[in-house]
């Protein structure tokens, strides 16, 4: 393939930027893997809980709207590190992203599969391995699609997304319809008052709720496509997690109205299929399989853009080997990036395809990534800190967007990340999770010391 050094310039406008974001984040997705194990942390609480993470997740999005505005880079994070710290951080807080992005390749596509073989054959859906089989069809199939080019790729997430949220609008706006007089739980205003937090049961719902919003940066990876490359993506994360954190909050509202403790349990990573059954006459409840189908190709879209952007930044400034920064001349997509992460994705498929349920696989990414996820968080919110510290006591405004926000978002995911390593991971989660970093170390000092600079 012949190659170029620039991927496709002006290619996403403002719109499809906040798509861009909201995807990531993959509403339904998030909501039909993430909230029975929310609820079974918290109970009650998911809600507050997935309010209050939101609230710290706007520290972080205001630390990449500014920090954006330093240098609109394809590396985001890694860039601006890079450049404010030094570059083994950098190099780091990039790599932690590469791990996370790859290691959603089995959480991300596990719901595709679970959802496809419920409409096909509901009898195989707590089957590894048919599950992994079907994961690493839809896996193939994304990776085709984004080896194409950014436009075709933000196209089919325009449509996609908007077919996802619709959807996911309706069942929550009947369900609340059909339960509010009856619900399962009874959530009042007192159900989100901070104060009935304890630290311990703040940080486990905490730890999962980081992983219903990581994603949205994706619009940050995106910058060297999209136009007005230094503001529109900011503003683009900022409306996205905005929309979101309305729609997370309000799903898991619905689910505690709409389902008991026992419902919510059963429904493992269907917990929007539930509803829907309880609310729709057969066979409509499938609209929710449809759903979270769309949701996760989307958000596996997002996931695998954001790696091989991210893995593209590092090897075109030499901290990765040159290969993985090879455009298609006709394409303009970092091709071999792409392939990189197909590859990495079906290995991890086949690894997960041991575990012996399909919650165990989910409850171990979710660990996982959401330590990867705070890592590289933390990071950049105390990056804006440290390059904004002249504005204290100039403005009150910026002081509070710039450094105080920021910083307390770092520091609180810096705690909740401990709280899980110490308290809540198994010994896979941790290893998987530490060592995922500390691995990176070996890329590192190979590229910087060992392999020759050839391309």
């Amino acid at each position: 393939m012949a190659e170029e050094t620039k991927l496709a310039t002006g290619s996403l406008g403002t719109a499809e930027s906040i798509i861009m974001g909201i995807s990531g984040t993959a509403p339904a997705f998030s909501a039909a893997a993430t909230t029975t194990a929310l609820v079974a942390a918290v109970g009650i609480h998911s809600p507050s809980s997935i309010l209050y993470c939101g609230l710290i997740m706007f520290g972080v999005t205001f630390s990449f709207m500014y920090l954006n505005r330093i240098s609109a880079n394809a590396g985001a994070s890694y860039t601006w590190i890079s450049t404010i710290f030094n570059k083994n951080l950098g190099f780091f807080a990039g790599w932690s992203l590469l791990v996370a992005s790859a290691l959603f390749m089995v959480s991300g596509t596990i719901p595709a599969a679970t959802s496809t073989l419920a409409l096909l054959n509901p009898q195989m859906v707590n089957d590894p391995m048919w599950v992994t089989l079907i994961a690493a069809g839809w896996l193939t199939i994304i990776s085709a699609i984004i080896l194409k080019g950014i436009r075709p790729t933000s196209y089919l997430q325009v449509i996609l997304t908007i077919i996802e949220v619709s959807i996911l609008i309706f069942i929550i706006i009947a369900a609340f319809v059909t339960f509010i007089q009856q619900p399962a739980h009874i959530i009042t205003i007192e159900t989100f008052n901070p104060f009935n937090f304890s630290l311990e049961l703040f940080a486990k719902g905490a730890l999962i709720s980081l992983f219903f919003f990581w994603g949205w940066d994706v619009t940050m990876n995106l910058t060297e496509e999209t136009k007005n490359p230094n503001s529109a993506p900011g503003k683009a994360a900022l409306w996205s997690m905005i929309i979101t954190i309305l729609l997370f909050v309000a799903f898991v509202m619905c689910a505690l109205i709409a389902l008991t403790d026992q419902e919510i349990q059963q429904s493992g990573t269907n917990v929007l299929l539930q509803i829907a059954n309880k609310i729709l006459p057969s066979p409509w409840g499938n609209i929710a399989l449809i759903c979270v189908i769309l949701s996760s190709i989307g958000t596996i879209e997002t996931s695998i853009l954001q790696f091989t952007r991210t893995i593209f930044a590092t090897s075109r400034d030499g901290a990765l080997h040159k290969r993985w920064s090879k455009v298609h001349n006709v394409w303009q997509t970092p091709w071999t990036a792409t392939l990189l992460i197909w590859a990495l994705g079906m290995v991890f498929l086949i690894v997960a395809s041991q575990e012996p349920t399909v919650s165990a696989i989910i409850d171990i990414s979710i660990n996982v990534i959401s330590f990867q996820v705070a890592f590289y968080y933390s990071l950049c919110g105390f990056a804006c800190a440290w390059y904004y510290r002249a504005v204290v006591l100039q403005d009150f405004s910026k002081t509070l967007l710039l450094i105080i926000w920021p910083l307390i978002s770092a520091f609180s995911l810096i705690s909740i990340a401990i709280y899980g390593a110490l308290n809540s991971f198994d010994k896979e989660s941790i290893l998987l999770g530490i060592g995922g970093i500390a691995i990176g170390i070996f890329p590192l000092v190979m590229n910087r010391y060992l392999i020759p600079r050839t391309v």
